[in-house]
């Protein structure tokens, strides 16, 4: 039987790429969804195209962090428990440093780490009465090293992915799973939704995204790590698993290949 069999899921960023599929994939195991983005018909149209039945629709902007809170005693007063929540809305960077706008800093660090921070702890007091839950949070390759035209992105990155080994440090003895997922180039709209240095959208597909993995392999990959309990999930290209190691082994070596690296 799936370990997700009857559990309650909830997904960010549930409208399109890892964050859809990961409800389809994880809806044909027997998890009920509830599906979270800004755009109600795209969630609909999600919830239409899941196994089972019982999914729920919840529709939040999480840059709206200050709402976010009420949010989650209302969801949890309404589907009475939630056993996995999936931290996966967030955004990307296009532009050097000193072309990004300031505010485009705090609008990246505001949904891919304080609305991830928000929501994780609004949920937590409820993951640890009951001693039992699952917290997964998709970070990034950028969430390992610095990465040129991504300055925000990682920062934001590096973020989270402190925040939650803390954490997973901390709540262990009371059988909460904290996972971080470090996916690279995933065919996903990333890129195309970015924020370039002054807010507008990047608007076009990066030719390591077009030729990245599949959103499918991606996340059998990641939904595999979860059945397993996995604390790390790295999904990433032979050239992408190499910054990795380099960073943990080789440091300096890295730093001289990203000077040069050619990215959009």
């Amino acid at each position: 039987m799936s370990k997700f069999k009857n559990k309650t899921v909830w997904i960010t960023g549930a409208s399109d790429g890892i964050g859809k599929e990961m409800a389809i994939q994880l809806a044909e195991k027997g998890a009920r969804i509830i599906l979270t983005a800004r755009n109600k018909e795209k969630l609909a149209a999600v919830q239409q195209s899941l196994a089972g039945e019982g999914h729920v629709v919840f529709p939040m902007d999480l840059l709206k962090t200050e709402e976010i809170p009420a949010a989650a005693e209302k969801l949890l007063a309404q589907v009475q428990n939630i056993d996995v929540l999936v931290n996966n809305a967030g955004i990307s960077q296009r532009s050097l440093t000193k072309d990004t706008d300031l505010s485009v800093d705090r609008k990246m660090m505001e949904l891919d780490f304080f609305a991830v921070v928000i929501l994780t702890k609004a949920l937590l007091p409820h993951m640890l009465q009951r001693k039992s839950g699952q917290i997964v949070t998709i970070s990034s390759v950028a969430g390992i090293a610095g990465v040129p035209m991504r300055s925000a992105y990682c920062a934001a990155k590096h973020a989270v992915k402190g925040f939650m080994g803390s954490l997973r440090a901390e709540s262990y003895k009371d059988n909460l799973e904290v996972i971080v997922v470090t996916p690279g180039s995933i065919r996903t709209n990333i890129s195309k939704n970015a924020l370039e240095g002054d807010g507008k959208a990047h608007g076009t597909t990066d030719p390591a995204i077009a030729n990245g993995i599949p959103v499918e392999d991606c996340v059998k990959k990641i939904v595999r790590g979860m059945e397993r309990g996995e604390p790390e999930i790295l999904i990433a290209n032979t050239k992408e698993r190499m910054v990795v190691l380099l960073r943990r082994f080789f440091p300096k070596q890295l730093f001289k290949v990203l000077r040069n690296i050619k990215t959009t």
